[in-house]
């Protein structure tokens, strides 16, 4: 850490509020005066230069004391707002939507970007990204608008809107890639739905390992998974041509990527570049799928 002009020094980095406070009072115990700033979503004590030592020791020995009352993983700080993903999201479903009912390029959408097991089996990979993007009426893209947009909202926020919906895109084509190598060759799906349930796992997986020590109750710990679990049960088993196999592996993959996310913790924060980038990769891959399924 840099010394500034005014002869301040900063001793103490965090996103969380919570955490600056209990900071704040280890240093006025110790009788040390300090200020704190803002740099973004940063919170930064800063103390005298003369302090600047004092203040790191009277920290680092906080910091011992209490180690073993510490979580092993990081809490996530909020990454952003999350709506540039969902309205990303939204832009393109609805894209995709009036591409296929005005017949754009004289184009069968569904024939081209539906999954079918034995076809992806074959090296059609692309299916499990272009099957996301359709809808078989405007009830289930209405639907999958909603309930992805609320659940990618969360992941935005949780890991920002680029790594998040890439990770979504991911859980999404791998849910559907799982799905055909379990049903029959002839079978075909449509439809975003396996991707806001893989949203659906990776935010309670996350969140759960994230709570993996914390000291309240069991049932508190595992209320991200419960209330997850409750939700593909209620929203992902319904309807007469509703694929639950799709629900369930994209769920189950959104569980891996999310479980994994939660012990990296804040050591998976990306800057605004780093996320349009990532954003920007989702956003080329479902377009080399969709070139794939032209050309084919």
């Amino acid at each position: 850490m840099q010394n500034d002009k005014n002869g301040l020094e900063a001793v103490y980095r965090t996103d969380l509020p919570r955490d600056c406070r209990t900071h704040e009072l280890v240093l006025k115990a110790a009788g040390i005066d300090y200020q704190v700033y803002r740099d973004g979503r940063a919170l930064i004590l800063v103390v005298a230069s003369d302090d600047a030592a004092r203040a790191r020791r009277e920290i680092g020995a906080y910091l011992k004391e209490n180690e073993d009352d510490a979580p092993t993983v990081q809490e996530f700080a909020a990454q952003g707002s999350g709506w540039p993903g969902v309205i990303g999201y939204a832009l393109t479903l609805l894209l995709i939507a009036a591409f296929r009912y005005r017949g754009f390029l004289d184009f069968d959408w569904f024939a081209a970007g539906k999954t079918h097991a034995g076809l992806i089996r074959d090296g059609q990979w692309w299916r499990t990204i272009t099957a996301l993007t359709l809808h078989a009426d405007l009830k289930h893209l209405f639907g999958n608008l909603v309930f992805g947009g609320l659940f990618g909202l969360f992941a935005g926020q949780m890991f920002g809107s680029g790594l998040a919906w890439l990770t979504i895109l991911i859980g999404g084509a791998a849910g559907n890639f799982l799905n055909a190598w379990i049903r029959e060759p002839d079978h075909t799906s449509i439809g975003a739905s396996t991707a806001v349930f893989a949203t659906l796992g990776l935010v309670a997986a996350a969140s759960w390992v994230q709570r993996a020590r914390w000291r309240e109750s069991r049932m508190i710990r595992f209320a991200p998974i419960v209330g997850a679990v409750v939700l593909l049960s209620y929203l992902g088993t319904g309807g007469v041509r509703t694929d639950v196999l799709a629900h369930i592996t994209g769920f189950l993959a959104g569980l891996v990527l999310g479980a994994s996310y939660g012990k990296l913790g804040d050591r998976i924060r990306f800057g605004a570049r780093g996320q349009m980038l990532l954003g920007a990769l989702a956003l080329f891959s479902l377009g080399v799928s969709w070139g794939l399924a032209v050309t084919h």
